[in-house]
């Protein structure tokens, strides 16, 4: 299989998502599988922009990094992995845990070269510089868990027709009154594994400035991705996508903070703002 070959979305095939795998008993960092953004990027838009539509980052939190110290006692830590979003590939998400599992029987003199070994090895699989922070157990108290903060678009009664696709016609704005500001959230995104129908569960955040955009019909179209199937980085690019194309916000972020599945939690996050990145900060159902 080519270099090419291996990086289409179209032969997740050959990824280990949905089959039964050996974790590896040696380091193996042949076990990474890259995915492509161009191709989803290309399927959401039609064509590839000349320019980018948005920045951002995916941080992912891996709460099972384990290897063997240098008398061969196992050590652990808890990795918080940021992607940049431009990076060209992504690593599918098996594969990572597969790779992470193979470090277990690595013996390895410091966390610090632990980490050093796992940013070398995800850069190459990414193309791109990936940032990765191993914290040690006495780190961990550093670790906050916080609640949502904004409008929860769930307190709406709404009466929901089922929709087997999302429904970019649910999104609307009012353009004839003065723009706003604000942060709108929701606890019910629910999307599924492309390769193996499994659901994804997130809590999104969608933070704007820009004409203010109908709540009902937002909720509508976020709860209408309960049968879409896509991997969390997709789906938060085509709620931005599809965000700006309907409501013209001027300043736009969307950010997803998905259940942990694996031992592993991604967080997706977009934005056309110069603004900081988010804080790595886990909700409850993290």
């Amino acid at each position: 299989m080519s270099e090419n070959e291996s990086l289409s979305n179209a032969n997740l095939l050959f990824a280990p998502l949905g089959k039964v795998s050996d974790n590896p008993t040696s380091y193996s960092p042949e076990s990474l599988f890259p995915i492509l953004r161009s191709t989803n990027r290309l399927q959401l838009l039609g064509f590839s922009p000349q320019q980018p539509l948005f920045m951002g980052v995916d941080i992912w939190n891996a709460y099972e990094v384990s290897w063997l110290g240098k008398r061969a006692k196992p050590e652990l830590a808890i990795a918080k992995i940021q992607v940049p979003a431009n990076s060209p590939a992504i690593f599918e998400s098996k594969s990572l845990k597969l790779y992470l599992n193979s470090l277990n029987y690595l013996q390895v003199g410091s966390i610090a070269e632990v980490q050093a070994l796992i940013t070398k090895d995800l850069s190459s699989v990414a193309q791109a510089p990936v940032q990765v922070q191993l914290m040690s157990p006495d780190d961990w108290r550093h670790i906050r868990l916080t609640q949502p903060v904004g409008t929860c678009l769930d307190r709406l009664d709404l009466e929901i027709n089922p929709s087997d696709t999302p429904n970019l016609l649910w999104l609307s704005a009012d353009f004839q009154s003065a723009p706003v500001a604000e942060v709108l959230f929701s606890n019910l995104l629910r999307s599924n594994c492309p390769v193996t129908g499994q659901p994804d569960w997130a809590t999104i955040f969608i933070d704007y400035a820009g004409p203010q955009i109908a709540q009902e019909g937002l909720l509508r179209y976020l709860i209408s991705f309960r049968h879409h199937q896509e991997f969390h980085e997709h789906c938060v690019e085509k709620i931005f996508c599809e965000l700006t194309a309907q409501c013209r916000p001027s300043k736009l972020t969307v950010y997803a903070r998905y259940t942990r599945r694996g031992g592993v939690d991604i967080n997706p996050f977009r934005t056309n703002s110069s603004g900081p990145w988010p804080e790595n900060h886990r909700l409850p159902r993290q």
